[in-house]
């Protein structure tokens, strides 16, 4: 298997326009993913969207995020909008650096291929990795693991994919 060189050429279309589909990813993104961790919260997980909030300002400032009210929550939405920039800002690199993931995304439905990766990728990272270095507490492996595992598929994945790889220069689209 060969590696194909990368030469940065700041006048290639790749590179055009990279800034404003980051923000639109990331702003996409973090709404989307934001909205359906809302729903979950709220509506079949029993419990209110500021404790979800919360809950990821727990992760950063420990459990006294949850005595914090509003204020702890906006903080926890301030870091998942946070950690969405930070996902679109890494699929934004790959897709600058790596031609097989733009040739990947110029098939057939390659942005849902390609989502279809990025999205369990990203929860495993957060939910294996990321979360339980910050926390030091190990994953739990619940329905609700596997809810997010898949739903970030079309709830994150989809949003930064679309949005990164929108008005690339694919032929074969």
């Amino acid at each position: 298997m060969t590696v194909d060189a990368v030469v940065l050429d700041p006048e290639d279309s790749i590179y055009r326009g990279a800034g404003s589909r980051l923000v639109r990813a990331w702003l996409l993104t973090g709404v989307t993913d934001g909205l359906f961790s809302s729903v979950l919260a709220a509506f079949f997980y029993g419990s209110t969207v500021t404790r979800l909030w919360q809950g990821v300002a727990s992760v950063l400032i420990g459990a006294v995020a949850f005595e914090g009210g509003a204020h702890t929550a906006l903080i926890g939405l301030v870091m998942h909008f946070g950690v969405a920039f930070g996902w679109a800002a890494v699929f934004l690199f790959v897709v600058m650096r790596l031609p097989l993931v733009r040739r990947v995304l110029a098939t057939r439905y390659g942005v849902a291929k390609v989502a279809a990766v990025y999205g369990p990728f990203i929860w495993m990272m957060m939910s294996i990795v990321i979360v339980p270095r910050f926390t030091h507490r190990p994953p739990t492996f619940n329905y609700r693991w596997w809810i997010q595992f898949f739903g970030h598929i079309p709830f994150v994945a989809l949003p930064i994919v679309a949005a990164v790889s929108d008005k690339l220069p694919f032929r074969d689209r």
